[in-house]
């Protein structure tokens, strides 16, 4: 068999321009386009199919100048600079699509890159509807796993913890000492003030904010599941057991956070494990006698008296004092009824962001009428409260005294009679006084610093000189 030194040294060296001048006839009758250029990328040869779809009408006339003067957008001058094969890529050229292969051209003495060829593979890309719909599928496979795994983020900030009464600028301040830590924090307080609102702010900022927030609640889940919920179960554990390894909170929040909702509710028998997981760092699946090492930081919350269920002997104190590293007390709205107005607003914001509807706006008559209430519920039912008032009343735009009777329970409305006009304040007021408390307040903790009583406040340093430059005015006047 005769010997062909140029195709030896494509094989040793890369493909050559020798190598390849065999197959130019055969592009030119089937390739739908196919050019050559040289070391400099200028355009060295192109065929007729190519010259039609660029609509040139002298291949002469394209020889020599650089390809880019001639085909937009193409990458020829990066294969020839990089000398790396840039396969099956999609070109756009006049509201068309073309599959475009491009090579390397080596030089059979040095192996150095001396030029390019490319070839248009497909000039329709009807043959590829069945690839392109299934490489459609995968990214849409992969947008939904991206949603799966950005469900597992935190979805509040500090900022949706709203309000600024003392308290509540209290309970902002701890949670920032807690996000900047990664030791265990305890958060306190009846159900509906927002545990696991400023749980997920404090999970974001701090340094653990991309990965995992893992949120269980140990009230909902059956004693009999608890364990496996916890720590997972190895195949065939029990009968019936998935033969898949089923991981649990503490392997999914791994280098995250774990949030216990209503971890005054767990047995006693699964705090002992829960116990040793937080100290030892490690969890064992249940059937299984593999151990597992995991980071996780723990934030517990409940609505119930520990201290009093310790003493009781119905929690174990050393978990407790486990948990209990940082102890953040919410408290209820009864206590903080001088936020009321700004939550109104925030949450018929969020109400008419969720509905799609146009936001409802509300009286200050109807504010008044709402501080009358105690709020076991808190939040939760204040938000129950506006929406069944707005679902009450179709298209309503403006929320008034009668509308929100309707909905307010009855126990709310006993002894009810006309609302005293003379403690009746416009709800712009309202928000104003608030602020100028929350601003004197955190300025007093803060010492007069003002760097740090933007940041206590969850405000720009500039909004900060705003609204004390706004304050002052005030004075002045």
């Amino acid at each position: 068999m005769p010997r062909d030194d140029s195709i030896l040294a494509s094989h040793s060296q890369g493909l050559t321009l020798e190598a390849i001048r065999p197959l130019f006839p055969l592009l030119e009758r089937n390739s739908a386009g196919a050019i050559l250029v040289d070391a400099e990328s200028r355009l060295i040869w192109i065929n007729a199919c190519y010259c039609r779809l660029l609509g040139i009408d002298d291949a002469a006339r394209v020889i020599g100048r650089p390809v880019a003067e001639v085909i937009p957008h193409t990458r020829m001058p990066e294969v020839v600079r990089s000398g790396r094969p840039i396969l099956l890529d999609i070109m756009e050229y006049q509201a068309r699509q073309l599959v475009v292969t491009r090579l390397p051209l080596h030089d059979p003495a040095s192996g150095r890159v001396n030029g390019a060829v490319a070839f248009i593979v497909f000039d329709d890309l009807e043959p590829l509807t069945p690839l392109i719909g299934k490489y459609r599928r995968l990214q849409h496979d992969l947008a939904a796993a991206r949603r799966a795994l950005a469900s597992r983020g935190s979805r509040y900030a500090l900022a949706d913890f709203v309000g600024a009464s003392p308290a509540v600028l209290e309970v902002k301040r701890r949670a920032r000492l807690a996000a900047a830590r990664v030791t265990p924090v305890l958060l306190l307080g009846e159900t509906g003030t927002g545990k696991e609102v400023l749980a997920q702010a404090i999970h974001g900022d701090s340094p653990r904010g991309a990965n995992p927030f893992v949120a269980v609640n140990v009230a909902a889940v059956p004693e009999s599941l608890l364990e496996a919920e916890f720590f997972g179960v190895a195949p065939g554990a029990y009968t019936g057991a998935d033969k898949r390894t089923r991981q649990g909170k503490f392997q999914l929040a791994d280098g995250g956070t774990l949030f216990l909702d209503e971890v005054g509710d767990m047995p006693l028998a699964l705090q002992a494990k829960l116990l040793r997981v937080l100290q030892e760092g490690e969890v064992e699946p249940l059937g299984s006698n593999e151990i597992k090492r995991i980071d996780v930081r723990v934030i517990a919350a409940t609505s119930r008296d520990l201290e009093a269920m310790v003493a009781e002997g119905s929690f174990r104190s050393d978990l407790y004092y486990r948990l209990n590293v940082l102890r953040i007390q919410i408290p209820p709205l009864r206590e903080r009824i001088a936020d009321l107005g700004i939550l109104c607003e925030t949450l018929l914001d969020r109400i008419a962001a969720e509905s799609g509807e146009p936001r409802a706006e509300i009286t200050h008559e109807a504010v008044a009428l709402l501080q009358r209430h105690d709020w076991p519920g808190n939040i939760r039912e204040l938000r129950n409260v506006l929406e069944q008032t707005l679902a009450l009343n179709e298209a309503c735009s403006l929320i008034d005294v009668p509308q929100l009777r309707a909905a307010l329970p009855l126990s709310a409305q006993a002894g009810t009679g006309p609302l005293p006009t003379a403690s009746v304040r416009p709800l712009a007021e309202i928000v104003a006084e608030a602020e100028r408390t929350a601003l004197t307040n955190a300025l007093a903790a803060c010492r007069g610093n003002k760097s740090r009583t933007a940041r206590l406040l969850g405000i720009p340093r500039s909004v900060l000189y705003d609204k004390l430059a706004k304050l002052s005015e005030k004075t002045d006047t």
